[in-house]
């Protein structure tokens, strides 16, 4: 079992480190948590991730909180959560004191759109990791998705809960038979 201060330890550099927000912080959680800690599998972590877009909240910090859970509980969730928010909370807290002095400053106003192509490549950058755990048929199922949501409007929730209701059915209705079907080839 990893110490809960290892855990906050972890996810306040990664807290302290990004930029751009939730999706921001995927790449560096992922390589957190699969390549240097090895605290969850490579599949586990996208269904972290579904989960973790799932429920309320930003993306980065269910993320954290479902790892942490995974690792020591109610705990390891607490440890996660603090250390990822607390850097954010610190360095807002100090840019609200001193942002009257330095909003119109076109030193920060450039230095914000300095990052913002940075911050569009961090999040592209798990997308393309992600996909690359996906069987063929699924770019399908995103192409769909997509067109839901964008060329016809339809609110993601729906989506959503379309897609999970779809997993469902497939896990319950399918899998079984190609399970059996695996076991005994012949039948």
């Amino acid at each position: 079992m990893e110490r809960l201060r290892t855990i906050f330890v972890s996810f306040f550099k990664i807290g302290l480190f990004t930029f751009g927000g939730g999706y921001a912080m995927i790449p560096l959680i992922e390589r957190e948590v699969i390549d240097n800690r090895r605290w969850v599998e490579r599949r586990e972590f996208l269904d972290l991730l579904t989960l973790a877009q799932s429920v309320p909240g930003p993306i980065s910090l269910n993320t954290s909180v479902f790892v942490g859970y995974k690792m020591r509980g109610l705990r390891g969730a607490t440890a996660a959560l603090l250390g990822t928010i607390l850097p954010s909370f610190v360095i807002i807290l100090i840019i609200a004191l001193f942002f009257a002095n330095i909003r119109h400053n076109p030193v920060v106003d450039a230095a914000f759109k300095g990052m913002r192509p940075a911050v569009v490549a961090l999040i592209i950058g798990p997308v393309i990791s992600l996909a690359r755990g996906m069987h063929w048929s699924m770019f399908f199922i995103i192409a769909a998705a997509a067109l839901a949501v964008w060329g016809l409007g339809w609110s993601p929730i729906w989506v959503l809960a379309a897609g999970a209701a779809g997993g469902i059915a497939w896990e319950l209705a399918v899998a079984p038979k190609i399970a059996r079907h695996k076991k005994n080839p012949e039948a």
